[in-house]
């Protein structure tokens, strides 16, 4: 063989190994997430292993966001950014205007659009109308290349189906986005519209997201389930009706729609429930409605505004999730703009999934302190690159939960802070405790009747340090703990057999 041919074959070689390489190590699921038959905090699949989700999401992740030719989302990165932190969901944000929006007054698109475009007239930013009868193939080949490739990393994608912030103004004219959509009849060939006097989120208006257009509500129909023919065959899939909108009753609506449509479909997904600002919607609509998972947020729902009393605050001491429905607690519905790593230990010991509103690039567009809404003012959506030094450790904790939860045997595991001191235990009593301290210290754990040894593990997540104890302990009475750090440290404990 001569050199030539001796150095192709070894490139050749090479390059059937990578590929091979990576065909081994793609994800596999074992069929689509449903709810835990023993225990309703989390998800199963085939396995029948309690599986829990959490991740960072950001504004950005499907439609490309920005001003004119500005260059287009980093969708590989963000993967890595995910993959690298161990993080195994995302929900993959949808935004229904095609320009404007009520964060700045600047002129910023959102591309791809589900309809098509076509003549005859043009629509507000000059270009062809929509036919909401045509759909751009376009838009739906994104989602479901975005959905299998973040499956291709082991991660589960939320579809959000609708935005509640297409429509909202916050206070500026020129950051409104209600002119730029679709079904504002001065941009779509079908002369379908919603009163620009009807779009306030009142109960007792027709908003775009409600039952009082019946035109509308037929187009977001065949919208929907075209997103479902596009993906059922994913097994990595879930679906969240809007973000942060809607009326009651249009959301049940949709919910049970889909699953009734999924009913006829090789798989059924779970549904999500989001929280909405306005028309109001406490957390006790949302574990009573039929969808499979939920997103709470502060209580009551009014919490923005001065001198409102909490009834639930996710955000310093999680309520411990009742097992009613999957509880993903999002950033996003409890800061905007926030969280931080501590809270991620927290809420999973307290049996939700935890998920962060991720700003992991500014949004486009540059911020109008004078004109915009009372929450980018006060630390709500991120409009600027300022250094976030939270943002990392969360981003990590998450991961860190994560690891846990696939350790220990989670589906007989249930929020018992009861049980010691620290108010933080997610245990299955007399088998494994997983113990919180917010700041060290000493706490007392309640073993009484829960004979046996345990062996001892602490875990430090700032340094991503564990230490293994050199005794057991022994189980039958109330013990003291004292943990190794000043800072928070969890503690596992396991029954050896």
């Amino acid at each position: 063989m001569n050199k030539n041919r001796k150095s192709q074959s070894i490139y050749l070689l090479v390059v059937l190994t990578i590929f091979l390489g990576a065909q081994t190590v793609a994800w596999s699921f074992n069929g689509p997430l449903r709810v835990h038959p023993e225990n309703g905090r989390y998800f199963t699949d085939n396995s029948g292993k309690a599986i829990l989700l959490t991740g960072s999401h950001t504004w950005a992740n499907f439609q490309d966001i920005g001003e004119k030719n500005e260059p287009p989302f980093d969708w590989k990165a963000y993967l890595d950014l995910l993959t690298d932190n161990n993080h195994n969901f995302i929900r993959l944000w949808v935004w229904e205007q095609f320009e404007r929006s009520s964060w700045t007054e600047d002129a910023i698109y959102f591309h791809p659009l589900p309809f098509q475009r076509t003549d005859p007239g043009k629509a507000n930013d000059g270009q062809p109308k929509f036919d909401l009868d045509r759909w751009n193939q376009a838009y739906f080949d994104r989602l479901r290349q975005r959905v299998q490739e973040a499956g291709e990393r082991g991660i589960y994608v939320s579809v959000m189906l609708f935005q509640g912030w297409s429509l909202n103004k916050a206070n500026s004219e020129k950051g409104d986005p209600w002119p730029y959509h679709p079904f504002n009849r001065a941009n779509n060939i079908q002369n379908i519209h919603v009163g620009y006097e009807a779009i306030q989120d009142l109960d007792d208006q027709p908003t775009l997201h409600s039952l009082g257009n019946p035109k509308i509500l037929a187009y977001q129909e065949a919208y929907l389930k075209k997103v479902i023919d596009t993906v059922n065959d994913l097994d990595n899939v879930l679906y969240e009706i809007l973000n942060e909108g809607g009326t009651r009753d249009w959301t049940l609506h949709i919910i049970n729609l889909i699953h009734d449509y999924e009913k006829s479909k090789p798989k059924q997904h779970p549904v999500g429930m989001t929280h909405r600002i306005s028309p109001k919607m406490f957390n006790e609509e949302l574990l009573e409605s039929p969808a499979e998972w939920v997103s709470l947020a502060k209580e009551p729902a009014d919490w923005m505004y001065p001198g409102s009393v909490l009834l639930d605050d996710y955000v310093e001491n999680p309520k411990a999730a009742d097992g009613r429905k999957v509880s993903l607690l999002d950033t996003d519905h409890l800061w905007g703009h926030g969280g931080n790593a501590q809270w991620a230990w927290k809420s999973f010991i307290r049996g939700h999934n935890p998920l962060f509103m991720d700003p992991w690039q500014p949004l486009a567009g540059k911020l109008n302190p004078k004109n915009v809404g009372w929450m980018f003012l006060a630390g709500g959506i991120c409009k600027d690159d300022r250094n976030y030094p939270d943002w990392a450790p969360l981003r990590k904790a998450l991961g860190q939960v994560r690891r846990y939860a696939e350790r220990i045997n989670l589906a007989p595991m249930t929020p018992r802070g009861e049980l010691v001191s620290t108010g933080y235990c997610l245990a299955n009593p007399g088998e494994e405790y997983l113990i919180y301290f917010p700041t060290g210290g000493t706490a007392t754990l309640n073993l009484f009747k829960c004979e046996g040894e345990y062996t001892v593990e602490w875990f430090i997540p700032s340094l991503e340090r564990t230490l293994i104890g050199p005794e057991l302990l022994r189980g039958d009475d109330y013990v003291v703990l004292t943990a190794p750090f000043t800072g928070d440290v969890v503690l596992y404990l396991k029954r050896k057999n």
